[in-house]
């Protein structure tokens, strides 16, 4: 006698079509999310898949240039880095031509202390927001401003400097790359911290600053010592002060601003950042191949020389340092007064 099967066997075997249809829809989606996860992870394999835009946000020949073209000259990504230098608005057209660029990887930028921590509390309305419009990758390196005058002014030192300053008021005028810069804050700084005033002139870049500062037009700058000091060696220009804490091992006979006025310190840094959400794969490559080329000993010899201290860092490293800088720079700049202009 045949075995018939029982009500209960054949519903183990059988689905209702309503249940059918669940089912295929929920594969279709897992195929779906799978299908996106397999092309993110593709896509972050194959990165690059043509030359990555590196953009400076000032002209040629200042720290951030320096530093992008040794990345550039040094990086094995298969693919060539070009440098892009677009100065202007104490860098935010730069910085925000990457904010605004696709979040591939393909375009990033070398951000500096001004464009990513101090730029947010000097201009009523940043094109750009400092931290959610970018994707942190690594630290470079961090350097002091050096004070340096024009070799006519009669003046040797940082004191010498003060008593010219409140004997002349407003007579000196104070050169920088640009509204917000390091360079910029610092001489503001300067001015609060020794009831001074100087005019400030702000530059596109120092480049055009420079001259101005050889010929006597301005008096003052405190530009980045990379650039600064081979000068100032050079007779051109001269060094009174560098800006930070310590002396810098660079220049090692040049006295720091703190040790005639205590409590001023300005530090400029430099850090590498894609626009936001860039998968994290291309973040990790990218980190990974600005650790490689910084920690060359050559390139490590060659950012000595100049007075450039490698400060390399993981991406959460970078993103923790930043908030941390906007939170003493916004205090910096409310103290001194300075607004961008």
């Amino acid at each position: 006698m045949p075995i018939q099967p029982s009500p209960s066997a054949s519903m183990s075997h059988t689905r209702p079509p309503q249940a059918a249809s669940a089912l295929r829809r929920g594969l279709s989606l897992m195929l779906l999310g799978l299908g996106a996860l397999g092309a993110v992870g593709a896509s972050a394999q194959a990165f690059p898949t043509k030359p990555v835009r590196l953009v400076v946000t000032f002209p040629t020949g200042g720290a951030p240039d320096i530093l992008a073209r040794l990345f550039s000259e040094k990086a094995q990504l298969g693919f060539p880095v070009v440098v892009d230098n677009r100065p202007g608005a104490g860098g935010n057209i730069g910085a925000d031509n990457v904010a605004k660029s696709v979040g591939d990887g393909h375009t990033i930028v070398m951000g500096t202390v001004g464009t990513h921590s101090i730029n947010g509390a000097l201009y009523e309305k940043m094109p750009y927001d400092m931290v959610k419009d970018f994707s942190p990758i690594s630290l470079i390196a961090s350097a002091p401003n050096l004070l340096v005058v024009n070799n006519a002014l009669p003046v040797k030192n940082v004191p010498e400097l003060i008593t010219y300053m409140k004997a002349n008021p407003n007579k000196l005028s104070f050169g920088s790359p640009g509204i917000g810069t390091s360079v910029h804050v610092s001489g503001e700084l300067f001015k609060s911290l020794t009831g001074t005033s100087m005019t400030h002139v702000p530059y596109k870049g120092r480049q055009f600053a420079i001259p101005d500062l050889i010929g006597g037009s301005i008096q003052v700058m405190f530009d980045n010592m990379p650039s600064a000091l081979p000068m100032a060696k050079e007779g051109k220009i001269r060094a009174l002060a560098q800006t930070t804490a310590r002396r810098s091992p660079a220049a090692p006979d040049v006295p720091t601003v703190a040790e005639s006025v205590p409590g001023f310190e300005a530090t400029t840094w430099f850090a590498m950042f894609a626009p936001a959400n860039v998968p994290r794969p291309v973040i990790d490559r990218l980190n990974a191949e600005v650790l490689r080329v910084f920690r060359l000993p050559d390139v490590q010899e060659r950012l000595k020389t100049l007075g450039l201290d490698p400060i390399l860092s993981t991406p959460e490293e970078l993103a923790r340092y930043q908030a941390s800088e906007i939170t003493k720079w916004a205090k910096v700049v409310k103290e001194s007064g300075a607004k961008a202009e």
